[in-house]
């Protein structure tokens, strides 16, 4: 058996991978719209962040939206390093639990290394898993590795919907148009 983590070599041909920034109102909105109109109906999730700041806030807003919507429960919360020696711990956990969902906050290189250990050894299933904007980079399916990621859906910084297919981040839908205002003619 091999193992699933990803050779330092083959991450550092990929170039430094940015931090993720932190999350924007139009990227929350646009992610909880996108699992709460999920068919069939999500009842149940597992959020799972990487140890950064940004990602730990992503996360907890996350969670804050879906409980404001009445959705609960929220079965676990799993973080994990950037880096680790195998990622197996956490892997279990955040597959533990047969969730409806994931949804994820993380680092892309963390996220890679983390996603090829849950396809090696978990029933878990990326095309039942949602992430913030760092994840829309076509470089994490690549480091990822073929297949890993196919069916991943998530939401762009400006509220755009993109998904993994094939290897590639696709968006699927343009970010909405900002709402234009007009002046006030006259009275009521």
């Amino acid at each position: 058996m091999t193992s699933p983590l990803l050779p330092p070599a083959e991450a550092a041909a990929y170039g430094p991978l940015p931090s993720p920034a932190p999350h924007t109102d139009a990227e929350l909105a646009a992610l909880l719209d996108l699992t709460l109109s999920s068919r069939p109906r999500i009842s149940t999730v597992v959020v799972g962040h990487s140890r950064d700041h940004a990602s730990r806030t992503a996360a907890a807003a996350f969670i804050e939206g879906w409980r404001a919507q009445g959705r609960t429960p929220v079965l676990a919360v799993v973080d994990w390093p950037e880096s680790a020696a195998s990622w197996l711990r956490a892997a279990g956990r955040f597959a533990a639990g047969a969730p409806d969902a994931w949804v994820v906050a993380a680092a892309p290189l963390g996220w890679a290394q983390m996603s090829r250990r849950l396809r090696h050894s978990t029933d878990w299933d990326p095309a039942r898993t949602y992430g913030f904007a760092a994840l829309g980079d076509s470089r994490v399916p690549a480091l990822a590795g073929p297949g890993t990621l196919q069916g991943l859906r998530g939401a762009d910084a400006d509220g755009g919907i993109w998904s993994i297919d094939r290897g590639w981040v696709v968006h699927l839908s343009p970010p909405p148009a900002p709402r234009a205002t007009r002046p006030c003619r006259g009275t009521l």
